[in-house]
């Protein structure tokens, strides 16, 4: 059974696959040749499920940070003898800087030691253990390497240091001062060029390309100058991390199964892209990014999602190659993280019915329009046939924003985001070649609106509520001033914002999606506070004026992020501890657009003041 804390872990990312490392140097996680492909080490889920660790040999101290402007992890060890860094990244291309970045990678994780102060030993185990810890490989060893062979990979670790070789690999030996050795460990198939030994200049190359292939991207790329720069920025290379360079693809989080609560049955695999975050993703790359990486994600969705069934339901997610049957299945042969059990892979969600979606990637495309000027006849007609859809449906019950595994409801944010389809339609009707349709999306938009007030608004509650009919609360309501459904300063979003904060924040100050003691949801257990609500927040209060509050609320949550600032799902309300699956885009989306809006808030503010004080003079 794993216990490594969320929080000991670090990213990295080829923009193909992703890893997770430890703070005492084991890649505890690491999914090849994309990030939803079958993990090569999976120590994260189980003991057995196969690491690599590369680390002193006796007692030591760690610090860890990103190389400035980058995703290259750099950790360092101290002993009582010496220092010694260890650099991890998994390999771009030659050629991959700027818009570049992924497009050429081979597959490699490379690791840099290097002994900076005095002399330390060290050791090395590697025990790969290819599909989710299924096949125990045999290790061979070869001249300058180990090879792996078994199953449908195929891997070569490049190593300086001889193993002996037995169930794993294992080695010692000693960093001094000025030296530094290489390892790396290369992926392919039985089809593809075979994996082969690096030699060390051609790793030190490489890595070092590696570097400069990220910076170069940041500074293309970032230009934000508000309020937390560098956690936006940040947030904004976590996105680029996340997000699969041949098609465009953001994933939900790099891994599965990582639990809403220690023990409990909430665990879900995130290895994929969800209509539902387009509108929100759009808003954050293009503060934190650029609008090249939203006209990826934009193109991904409009290639993927146009396969409307029977009944015109769009489908709400999708892998990161666009294919749609994401069916799920359980690894009963994994322990799961501090045996939250089962291990799941593939989301069964794929199938439920949200007719949010609609207004998500119609308000994606309201975010793009000037990007979008010249889209092709097909995207039209699956934009029109998405606003229509939105018309023809709202009434009807859906799962939901959280994906609720319980009763369809007719849920609040369901029938706000029909809204959104609608409005947004309405406003893109001339690029759409869709003005024939606008007085009807006009109606059935005001019947939306006028529901929403009537049946959303709940007086016992004095808030927007979950459901229609209900009286329980939901974070996703802080969404109606977000979309621009009501004015932020308008008394019922006031009303809301303050039984959010109230009596959906934890002790901390967090907030939480819902209660789930209501039971709406059809699971057992409790769940952690929710980062993105909590982001959501502090949103909310920028937008209608209560800056000080809305700082406050931001920094509560940026505070949760680990030491080299990546944000997970949720957060355990007693022990602060991080859950859920890591790091969650969604939780990075919410911090960029937080202090978008803090940004926004503030220099409207300044400028007001400004106003006044012109005024005074003038008069």
């Amino acid at each position: 059974m794993s216990t490594t804390p969320i929080a000991d872990l670090a990213l990295v990312s080829d923009r193909h696959s992703a890893g997770l490392i430890s703070r005492d140097g084991s890649v505890e996680w690491l999914c090849f040749p994309r990030f939803d492909g079958p993990s090569v080490f999976a120590r994260l889920l189980d003991d057995e499920a196969g690491h690599w660790a590369i680390r002193p040999a006796v007692p030591y101290e760690t610090t860890r940070r990103y190389l400035p402007q980058t995703m290259v992890l750099e950790t360092t060890f101290r002993t009582r003898s010496g220092t010694v860094v260890l650099t991890d990244a998994l390999l771009t291309g030659p050629d991959d800087g700027g818009h570049r970045l992924g497009a050429g990678v081979p597959h490699l994780l490379a690791r840099r030691v290097s002994g900076v102060g005095g002399e330390v030993p060290m050791e090395i185990e590697y025990r790969p253990r290819p599909e989710y810890g299924l096949i125990h490989p045999i290790l061979s060893v070869v001249d300058g390497g180990v090879t792996a062979r078994g199953g449908a990979e195929w891997l070569v670790l490049t190593t300086p240091v001889p193993l002996a070789i037995g169930d794993c690999g294992h080695g010692v030996f000693t960093v001094r001062e000025g030296e530094t050795r290489h390892f790396g460990m290369h992926r392919s198939t039985l089809q593809e060029t075979p994996a082969r030994v690096w030699g060390q200049a051609e790793l030190a190359a490489r890595l070092d390309d590696t570097i400069i292939a990220w910076q170069s991207w940041s500074s293309l790329h970032q230009a934000y100058d508000g309020p937390w720069r560098d956690l936006v920025h940040h947030s904004g290379r976590v996105l680029q991390a996340l997000t699969f360079q041949p098609s465009g693809a953001i994933v939900a989080a790099a891994t599965t199964s990582l639990p809403e609560w220690a023990g409990g049955e909430r665990n879900w695999d995130y290895r994929y892209t969800w209509v539902r975050d387009a509108s929100l993703t759009m808003y954050a790359l293009w503060v934190a990014a650029c609008p090249d990486e939203a006209s990826d994600f934009f193109a991904f969705l409009t290639t993927a999602a146009p396969s409307l069934g029977k009944d015109r339901a769009l489908q709400i997610m999708f892998s990161v190659c666009g294919e749609h049957d994401l069916s799920e299945r359980i690894l009963p042969h994994l322990r799961g993280w501090r045996g939250s059990r089962p291990v799941r892979v593939g989301n069964d969600a794929w199938g439920q019915q949200q007719i949010d979606v609609y207004g998500e990637l119609l308000d994606a495309a309201m975010r793009l329009e000037h990007q979008i000027s010249d889209i092709d006849d097909d995207v039209r007609r699956f934009l029109l046939v998405c606003a229509d859809t939105a018309a023809e449906r709202w009434m009807e019950k859906d799962r939901g924003i959280w994906e609720i595994r319980g009763e369809p409801q007719h849920f609040l944010y369901s029938k706000l985001m029909c809204w959104v389809a609608l409005d947004r339609g309405i406003a893109l009707a001339g690029l759409l070649r869709g003005q024939e349709r606008v007085e009807s999306w006009r109606q059935t938009r005001a019947e939306i609106r006028e529901t929403l007030l009537c049946e959303g608004w709940n007086d016992r509650v004095g808030a927007f509520t979950q459901a229609f009919g209900s009286d329980e609360l939901d974070a996703s309501a802080l969404m109606v001033p977000i979309t621009g459904f009501l004015p932020a300063d308008d008394p019922r979003v006031l009303s809301t914002i303050d039984a959010v904060a109230d009596r959906l924040a934890d002790g901390q100050g967090l907030i939480y999606r819902y209660r789930t003691a209501g039971g709406i949801d059809g699971l057992a257990g409790e769940e952690g506070a929710f980062l993105l609500c909590s982001f959501w927040l502090a949103q909310a209060l920028a937008m209608s004026g209560q800056v000080g509050r809305a700082r406050e609320a931001f920094e509560r949550a940026a505070a949760r992020a680990n030491d080299v600032g990546l944000l997970s799902e949720e957060v355990d309300s007693g022990s602060g501890e991080l859950l859920g699956n890591f790091p969650q885009a969604f939780s990075h989306i919410g911090l960029i657009n937080a202090a978008w809006a803090i940004d926004e808030a503030e220099r409207t503010a300044r400028a007001g003041a400004g106003r006044g004080n012109g005024n005074d003079r003038m008069a």
